[in-house]
C-alpha cells in the first residue's frame, strides 16, 4: 500500500466474508497456573541472574508483566474479512499477492482455524478462528486465489504449545 494511501482508501472489491475475531484468545486460568508460572519465572529470573545473563532475566520479568497485562484486559475485537483482492485482519491489508497459501483446520471444539502462510520472513503464518463459520464455501472461495496447503493435516505445534499452556 503507498505510503499517501490510507486504508480506507484501498480497493478492496466486495466483501465475501466477513467477522469479528479477538486479537489473542483468553484462557480461565486456575490459581495454580498462576503459581506454578510465578515460580517457574522465579527460577529463570534467579538463574540468569546467577550466571550473569541479565539480559534473559529481563525478558523473563518483562515476559512476565505482558502476561499479568494482557490477564487484567480483555482482548480487543478485530475485523477480519475475506474480499475480492485480498483479505483484511485489524488494520493490516493483505492482497492474495502477498499470501502464499492457506489451510484450514477443522476439528471442533478444540480446532476451528484458517491459517495463511505470508511471504514475509518476520511474519511467516496468520491464524483466525472460524468460529461458527462453515469451512466449506470460504474453502471453495479461497481456492481460487490461493493454493489450498493439503500437506498441512494438523495443528501447528508453536499453537498446540501456547494452547496447551494458556499462554496467548
Amino acid at each position: 500500500m503507498p505510503k499517501d494511501m490510507t486504508r480506507e482508501q484501498v480497493p478492496l472489491g466486495e466483501i465475501k466474508y466477513q467477522w469479528k475475531v479477538s486479537e489473542y484468545e483468553k484462557y480461565q486460568r486456575g490459581f495454580g497456573w498462576y503459581v506454578a508460572m510465578v515460580l517457574l519465572g522465579i527460577a529463570l529470573a534467579a538463574f540468569g541472574l546467577l550466571t550473569g545473563n541479565y539480559l534473559f532475566a529481563l525478558i523473563i520479568v518483562l515476559f512476565g508483566i505482558i502476561m499479568y497485562l494482557q490477564h487484567v484486559q480483555e482482548p480487543p475485537e478485530v475485523l477480519f474479512a475475506i474480499t475480492e483482492t485480498g483479505i483484511v485482519l485489524g488494520r493490516k491489508y493483505y492482497r492474495y499477492t502477498e499470501l502464499k497459501d492457506f489451510w484450514i483446520l477443522y476439528n471442533p471444539p478444540v480446532v476451528k482455524n484458517l491459517y495463511f502462510t505470508i511471504n514475509n520472513v518476520l511474519r511467516h503464518r496468520l491464524q483466525v478462528p472460524l468460529q461458527k463459520y462453515d469451512p466449506r464455501p470460504i474453502r471453495e472461495y479461497l481456492a481460487q486465489y490461493l493454493v489450498e496447503n493439503v500437506e498441512e493435516e494438523g495443528e501447528p505445534v508453536s499453537d498446540k504449545v501456547a494452547r496447551a499452556l494458556k499462554l496467548h
